[in-house]
């Protein structure tokens, strides 16, 4: 960064604080990964300075020879991925590729069905204070008050009753898997259409460890940054049947130009997602998962519905007399980074809720494995457990350290 550190020192500064920051930590939060160092170079490029309204071979403005065979590539890279009718690459955010769904296939004030925010739905899913829920009308379903999973007979009896015309199967905070085949054979009995938000685990859709919702869900949204390990923004994968709908509806429905620089990272993080080495990352994401799951268990830890099959543990804090957002403050204190959460059936402000979300795509990426989820697991439980001793949080600290040695991230960066 010899020229951004001459520009501009004060921002190269805070760079490489955040960078350091991000090194010796253990990123725990489930929606944070690492991308590589391709997938940085490729954002890091003069692909930044051209304009490209339009599409491949049916662009607004001129001089677009190369960048159209890197949207091609990229577009191509992820129908071979995914086994996808149509993808469109060129969302720049989780959230506005769900508001082109909903701007090309639905009208203001159609009925959407999506599951609850406090039960582990996601603000574009048609929260109130979202353009979502102020331009549709929003229904949610929700988990089982006992086992806190999602009951398949519930949400075929809500839909039925209710008739919206689209439901969307995804969340942000729900450790089980979903069962994309059961809501298809639903929304087909309403004719609803099916959209599929996997942003958390597309990673292990792809690997073959969580049902693949291609098959089955009319539109499928993701991002690209979580279990994708590529660039912060998203994708729109769907049917033939709706593919102009969903194009029109991204361009010129609720974006302009789009971000070519991040396209061409999305190209390369597509052709990592296809080598074995990312399939055995997050099968071991999850192996990885379930051995922190056991750890919290074990040292009496109340985990919502009792467990995890996906890359995120939701625990409970209130058995610990601890708010999440007090656990999520104390862990930063010993440079471990989870996020505060709502919980199902949450009796506690957004802002300060009960619950502590947390993950191991980003340890998993370093390359960490169950004995040193083992080892964290133990040390979140005491340090939690005991969120005044200063004692243990220095310990704590220096078995983070140990490990970020351990396992280095981006040991090629040099400042």
């Amino acid at each position: 960064m010899k020229f951004l550190s001459k520009e501009d020192p004060k921002i190269f500064e805070l760079i490489k604080q955040e960078t350091q920051r991000q090194q010796s930590g253990l990123i725990m939060i489930p929606s944070e990964n690492f991308a590589s160092l391709a997938v940085l170079e490729a954002m890091a490029t003069p692909l930044n300075n051209k304009y490209s309204e339009g599409y491949p071979n049916a662009r607004y403005y001129t001089g677009n020879q190369f960048i159209d065979q890197i949207e091609s590539l990229a577009i191509d890279r992820a129908k071979e991925l995914f086994k996808a009718d149509h993808v469109n690459v060129q969302p720049h955010s989780g959230t506005s590729a769900n508001l082109a769904v909903y701007f090309g296939l639905l009208k203001p004030g159609d009925k959407i069905m999506s599951l609850s925010l406090p039960h582990g739905g996601h603000l574009s899913h048609g929260s109130k204070v979202s353009l979502v829920g102020q331009t549709y009308n929003i229904i949610h379903y929700a988990v089982d008050q006992k086992t806190e999973l999602i009951d398949m007979d519930q949400v075929r009896e809500l839909a039925l009753n209710e008739k919206p015309q689209l439901i969307i199967t995804g969340s942000t905070a729900y450790p089980r898997q979903f069962d994309f085949q059961a809501f298809s054979q639903i929304c087909q009995e309403i004719k609803a259409i099916q959209l599929a938000d996997v942003s958390h685990i597309v990673g292990l859709c792809l690997a073959g460890v969580h049902p693949d919702p291609v098959p089955f869900a009319d539109v499928v949204t993701t991002t690209t940054h979580k279990t994708l390990r590529g660039p912060r923004s998203a994708i729109i994968l769907c049917k033939e049947k709706y593919a102009k709908q969903i194009d029109k509806a991204v361009f010129p429905g609720i974006q302009g130009g789009p971000f070519e620089h991040v396209i061409a990272a999305k190209a390369v993080c597509f052709k990592e997602a296809m080598t074995e080495q990312f399939i055995n990352d997050q099968k071991q994401t999850i192996k990885n998962a379930q051995a922190l799951a056991q750890v919290f268990l074990s040292n009496g830890l109340r985990l919502v519905s009792g467990g995890t099959d996906t890359h995120l543990i939701l625990i409970d804090c209130t058995n610990l007399n601890i708010t999440g957002k007090q656990a999520a403050n104390t862990l930063a204190e010993c440079d471990i980074y989870a996020n505060f959460n709502t919980i199902p059936f949450e009796t506690r402000s957004p802002f300060d809720p009960s619950g502590l979300r947390i993950g191991t795509p980003a340890l998993t990426t370093q390359g960490m494995r169950e004995k040193e989820m083992e080892l964290i697991g133990e040390a979140i439980c005491n340090v939690l457990k005991n969120q005044m001793n200063a004692n243990i949080k220095a310990k704590t600290k220096s078995l983070v350290k140990g490990l970020t040695q351990k396992f280095p991230i981006y040991s090629d960066i040099k400042f």
